[in-house]
Formats: C-alpha cells, sequence, structure tokens
C-alpha cells in the first residue's frame, strides 16, 4: 500500500480519482486535485466503501439525493496527509490520541459543528451545520466527501476511530454505518440481559442486530424475515428462532399477555413496522430503524400503545461513542459471527457500475468497492 507523504500546510497532493455520481444509474470517473487541506481536516486513502443499501436506492433514483455528489459512507481508509491545527488543536480520533500518517481508520457518516443546540443535546448526527459523507454535493475543492474515490476528505467535526490491523476490510467498511447504527438503537434500552428480542429485516443491520442482541445477553433472538435464506443465515449470527412474518401470530402469541419486549425494525417495510407494533408486549419498546426512504404510511391504533404502554422511537445515525463501540464489538466477536462472509464481492473502482448492478441483482448483502483491484 501507498500513502503520500505528509506535506507541508498549504500545499497541495497529486490528483485523486472520484467516481462521481450525475443521476440515476449514472456514474462518471473523474479526477480532480488533491483538496488543499483546512485546519483539523485529514486526507484519506480509501483502502475499501461497502455499497449500503442507501447507496442503491440512490443509484436507482428511489432516495432523492443532491448531485452531483460522490456516494458511499462504508468505508475503511488508511491516513493520508494531515492539515494544520484547527480550533481544538491537531486532528485526533474520538480516544483523544493525535492521529498519525499510515493509521488505519474508520469516521462517522456524519461531521458535526460541536455547537449547534443539536450537538450540545448530543444530537451531532443531527447537526444544523452537518455535512454527511456519501450525500454532499460537489464543491469545487472540497469534491472527495464519499468513499467511491481513491481519497476521502475528513472535515473537521469529524468522529474518527482507529482501525485494528487484524479487523478484515469487509467487517471494517460497515462500522460506520449498520454497526454504528445499531448500538445507537440499543443504547435506550439500557441492559437487555434476559429480553426477547425481535428483528425485521435480516440484511445488514438485522443480523448486526442479532449478534449483538445475542452477545448482550438477550434470552430470545428472534429474526423474521420473508427470504428464508435470510432466515437460515441469521441463526449463524445469534438468532434463537427464525420466522417467516406470517407466522409471527402463532410463534409471539397475543402481546397483551407474551408478545416481545424489544422490536428492531430493519427493513423499513411498512408491512414489518406494523406487524413490529404488533408484536411488542406490555412495555415493550419498539425502534425503527429502517425507514429511511419514502414508504408510505403505517395504520397505529393509539389504544393499542396506550393500553401496552408502547415505547415507539426511531433511530437515523449515530454519535462518536456509538461508532467507536461498533468498532470494539467487531474486534471482539467478529471471529464469534461470520461478518466477514456478508461482503459476496470486491471490484475495482473502475467498474464501479458493474458493482452496483451486481448488488442490485445479486441480492447480496453487500458488494464493495476498492480504488484498484489487487
Amino acid at each position: 500500500m501507498t500513502f503520500f507523504t505528509e506535506v507541508p500546510h498549504g500545499m497541495t497532493t497529486p490528483m485523486i480519482t472520484l467516481a462521481v455520481f450525475e443521476g440515476p444509474g449514472n456514474l462518471q470517473l473523474r479526477q480532480v486535485p488533491a483538496p488543499t487541506l483546512q485546519p483539523g481536516e485529514v486526507l484519506v486513502e480509501v483502502l475499501g466503501c461497502t455499497l449500503c443499501g442507501s447507496d442503491l436506492h440512490s443509484y436507482t433514483g428511489r432516495r432523492e439525493v443532491a448531485v452531483p455528489t460522490v456516494l458511499g459512507h462504508e468505508i475503511a481508509g488508511r491516513v493520508a496527509v494531515i492539515g494544520p491545527p484547527g480550533e481544538h488543536g491537531v486532528p485526533r480520533a474520538v480516544d483523544a490520541a493525535p492521529l498519525a500518517v499510515g493509521d488505519r481508520v474508520a469516521w462517522a457518516v456524519v461531521a458535526s459543528c460541536g455547537r449547534c443546540d443539536r450537538c450540545l443535546r448530543g444530537l451531532p448526527q443531527k447537526c444544523r451545520h452537518g455535512v454527511k459523507y456519501g450525500h454532499a454535493r460537489l464543491d469545487d475543492g472540497r469534491e472527495p466527501l464519499g468513499g467511491l474515490g481513491s481519497h476521502c476528505l475528513l472535515l473537521a467535526g469529524t468522529s474518527i476511530v482507529r482501525l485494528p490491523e487484524s479487523l478484515p476490510l469487509e467487517v471494517a467498511c460497515p462500522a460506520g454505518c449498520a454497526t454504528a447504527t445499531v448500538a445507537a438503537a440499543l443504547e435506550p434500552v439500557g441492559d437487555i440481559t434476559g429480553l426477547r428480542v425481535g428483528v425485521f429485516g435480516l440484511g445488514m443491520l438485522g443480523l448486526t442486530a442479532c449478534a449483538m442482541a445475542h452477545e448482550a445477553g438477550a434470552e430470545v433472538v428472534l429474526g423474521i424475515d420473508p427470504d428464508a435464506g435470510r432466515g437460515e443465515r441469521a441463526k449463524a449470527f445469534g438468532a434463537t428462532a427464525v420466522a417467516m412474518p406470517d407466522a409471527l401470530p402463532d410463534m409471539v402469541g397475543d402481546p397483551a399477555a407474551d408478545g416481545l419486549d424489544l422490536v428492531l425494525e430493519m427493513s423499513g417495510a411498512p408491512s414489518a413496522v406494523t406487524a413490529a407494533i404488533a408484536t411488542a408486549g406490555v412495555g415493550g419498546s419498539v425502534h425503527l430503524v429502517g425507514s429511511v426512504f419514502p414508504s408510505g404510511s403505517v395504520p397505529l391504533d393509539p389504544e393499542q400503545v396506550v393500553r401496552r404502554q408502547l415505547s415507539i422511537r426511531g433511530t437515523h445515525n449515530y454519535a462518536p461513542k456509538h461508532l467507536q463501540q461498533a468498532v470494539t464489538f467487531l474486534e471482539r466477536c467478529h471471529q464469534r459471527y461470520p461478518f466477514a462472509s456478508l461482503v459476496e464481492g470486491w471490484l475495482p473502482l473502475a467498474e464501479v457500475e458493474a458493482a452496483f448492478d451486481q448488488a442490485l441483482a445479486s441480492g447480496a448483502v453487500r458488494i464493495g468497492v476498492r480504488p484498484a483491484s489487487d
């Protein structure tokens, strides 16, 4: 692996390559000058970027995104150039240690200001001035803000976590999206030891949720998906039982008497959201995570919410601590649960459109893109 050498502040690095998304089905490879780093910024060499479901929705036009842009936010990289000190000194990782050229890193999907009311309330992922990687419209000199390129610019205010060299790229890339998001979704529940947990949708989010819930001591981890193959795979990720949606009434029973203590809805399908609320027992919590694209409304009976004393909440993205928790979890558990197997192929950046086509046609949990094949 070759790195840029650290250069004097104010100088630019060589040309970099980006896959620029121009609209549905349209990706163009471009070369642009590497950005001149501002105080607190870091330029990272991209090692790999896996294609998230939201990337696929953007690529097909199901999800609106500002264009032109550089997609991709499940990224692992290596620090190539460190900019001058910023407002809070030299760029640092979440653990407060200064970054160094050559560090292997992942970073939060949102760069936040740290000063607005939302940041101060502990919601940096909803920063009023935030910039979201893989979603920001191109701006001259600030182009590399996504994972589908040779490099990515990390703005001041980006939460960065070091990655162990031993953590496979297939495991590391999703840490900054699915794994950290599940950590955020589980946090409000607190101790889940002995709880009955249901997980709707057994893609990357759902499989990660099964593994995290199982690892945290849930008594039951019920994986629910209309795809029987996904259900079978969930057993390797800690699911103690799996079910097709139409079998739920028999498995869960009357929610007023039985039901699930915690339900995580990861698919975003309206029918799954409805079923998730219906299967929560008295005092249960329903956490909606997968509804990140337009899908229509769902019916809600407020009497049942009141009588069963349900808590319904949404989780979108995560705070810096959740990214650190995600990396720690993966480092400890990736050999116990087969996360590496979920990335079913890698293509070079030069074949990025083929990577999207393969991800859409194959139904793979993840397809990855690397700047160059090896």
